[in-house]
């Protein structure tokens, strides 16, 4: 692991804030490298409030988007809402089609399949909708980049509105309505919201026509906050205070299919990340193992004894995921080192029989073990098709973009993107992309980095801080949890290998002429016990959380590394 210490913001600045505030210096300085410099943005970070959204009708087409819902609601027009199968986009269905019925509109929801339809709008979908007389389709996290289809639709005398947040390409489709922050010429203040955050701000405006606010939307803010927490997209600005306030729906009062997965683990009180490794795996499942319909069903049911029964049912397809993510990693892994690829600058690896609904997990499992750009192939029809990870710091959306000669179609983001291409392309895409990225990567990069906010002493660490930085939280993208790094450790003699095979290291750190001692655990460090044992000093990057032990409340130190 590469430990990079940030940099120390103006002092100036940060001894004004910690004036401004009476906090340790330490916590003012955590602020400043979150762009925090004043009261008034302290405020607002530690107080979120529903007043700092911004203006829905700022994006560009929301008052087309508007107009369109109403004339269908009013015509009693059949809508189509149509998502990926992802938890963006069922959460997104979810949504829309929920608030929309609220309204008395004629709604129905459609989800792509994942294995004949593949990502995004399809011409069955839009075949559907002209078979079963809908006239408007409100596509949700997809959209941005189907100029074709929605042509299409168009001529069959289908409009749509398309609420997306992913790259558009160098057109933008025909459509009634584009609602995406991404586009050039959309002023919208904030540009980082996810799909189920643009069909928020859709569903807020139709309320504002209505003269309602935000606070009467607080019932759909838990699937925003899922969608935030899975997408991964920064938790700063607007998306802050969705997920600040989704998670207070979600910790409070969830919709019966949330409520249902919580009460299958007796979870109570919820994180961002307890939605990212709890609710939006098995949310997932359902699209990855069987349809996203399953998804979109549980997400929008009023009747908690159904919930249970949909709740359990997606539990299954979630164990079936686990179990088959674990078989193609342990061969992708094989495949590598049979074909001796262990020191290429990518992985790309490809089986026909892979199951194509978790190849995205199988491509972050495989950067778990070589940290480089990641592919996995598999066959849809007559394609190949591939879910692509990326190494932080290093764009693959732009080596796709220029290896696009290979490749029939791909869309995504700066780290995680999707393609097909045809079989025989396969090997000149592999070549042409291991040549990309050794050509454009900074090789620092492929050596995983962990990001220190600051050195600290353990004597810093006093309930009164740690109350103040869980106050930090949500965290996740552009605010994420603060990492510390403490120098001459030494353990107390406590030290040990843990966990049902040994792989996990707990220990009780003190510092040289310091009273203060943490237990300190490090998963999957069992190796690194010798670097402790003996009273050797060593040094540690740490995050700091509560461990509760039989009613006890103690404050320990999360281990993310040591070195002697």
């Amino acid at each position: 692991m590469r430990w990079t210490l940030k940099p120390k913001p103006q002092s100036d600045k940060v001894d004004t804030l910690q004036e401004a505030l009476q906090v340790d210096p330490v916590l003012a300085t955590l602020l400043v490298q979150r762009g925090i410099e004043d009261y008034e943005d302290a405020k607002k970070f530690f107080r979120p409030s529903l007043d700092d959204l911004h203006d829905p009708f700022l994006m560009k087409d929301m008052d087309k988007a508007v107009a369109r819902i109403e004339k269908a609601i009013a015509n009693n027009e059949n809508i189509l809402v149509y998502g990926d199968y992802d938890v963006d986009g069922t959460t997104s269905v979810a949504l829309m089609s929920s608030y929309l019925k609220t309204k008395g509109a004629l709604v129905y929801t459609y989800i792509p399949n994942r294995y004949d339809e593949g990502y995004g709008i399809s011409y069955k979908g839009i075949n559907f909708a002209l078979e079963n007389d809908f006239s408007l389709i409100i596509a949700l996290d997809c959209g941005i980049k189907a100029i074709e289809k929605i042509a299409y639709a168009k001529n069959l005398g289908i409009d749509f509105v398309i609420c997306d947040h992913h790259r558009p390409g160098g057109n933008i489709p025909d459509a009634a309505a584009v609602l995406d922050p991404k586009q050039d010429d959309c002023e919208y203040p904030y540009k980082e919201l996810c799909g189920c955050g643009v069909g928020f701000k859709l569903i807020q405006a139709l309320a504002l026509k209505e003269g309602k606010t935000a606070e009467d939307l607080m019932d759909y803010l838990d699937l925003v906050a899922t969608a935030v927490g899975a997408d991964i997209v920064p938790i700063d600005g607007e998306n802050r205070v969705l997920a600040y306030f989704g998670l207070m729906v979600i910790n409070t009062n969830p919709r019966p299919g949330i409520k249902a997965i919580l009460d299958q683990v007796e979870k109570t009180e919820l994180t961002i990340t307890d939605v990212v490794f709890i609710v939006a795996p098995r949310i997932n499942a359902a699209g990855r193992m069987k349809h996203g319909n399953y998804a979109v069903t549980l997400l929008t049911e009023e009747e908690p004894e159904m919930a249970v029964n949909y709740a359990a049912e997606i539990n299954e397809y979630n164990l079936d995921r686990r179990e088959t993510d674990k078989r193609i990693t342990e061969e992708a892994l094989q495949q590598i080192e049979d074909q001796k690829e262990q020191e290429r600058l990518t992985t790309v690896v490809y089986h026909e029989n892979w199951h194509k609904g978790v190849i995205g997990i199988v491509a972050s499992r495989l950067i778990e073990t070589y940290y480089r750009p990641t592919l996995v192939f598999t066959k849809s029809g007559n394609k190949l098709a591939a879910s692509a990870r990326s190494v932080r710091g290093f764009d693959i959306y732009n080596a796709l973009e220029n290896c696009k000669e290979h490749i029939e179609q791909f869309g995504g983001h700066k780290y995680a993107a999707g393609l097909t291409l045809e079989e025989e392309n396969y090997e000149a895409f592999k070549q042409a992309f291991e040549d990309e990225v050794s050509k454009t990567i900074d090789k620092n990069l492929l050596t995983p980095e962990i990001k220190i906010d600051a050195e600290i002493d353990l004597n810093n660490i006093t309930p009164k801080f740690y109350r103040i930085l869980k106050q930090f939280a949500p965290y996740g993208p552009s605010n994420m949890t603060p990492v510390f790094m403490s120098e001459n450790l030494v353990d107390t003699g406590y030290g040990k290998c843990v966990g049902a095979d040994k792989t996990h290291l707990r220990l009780t750190a003190t510092q040289t002429n310091s009273p203060d001692r943490f237990v300190c655990i490090g998963f999957s460090m069992g190796d690194k016990i010798d670097l402790i044992s003996e009273g050797k000093p060593f040094r540690a990057v740490y995050a700091i959380d509560e461990n509760e032990w039989k009613g006890h409340i103690s404050l320990q130190l999360k281990l993310r590394d040591i070195k002697a």
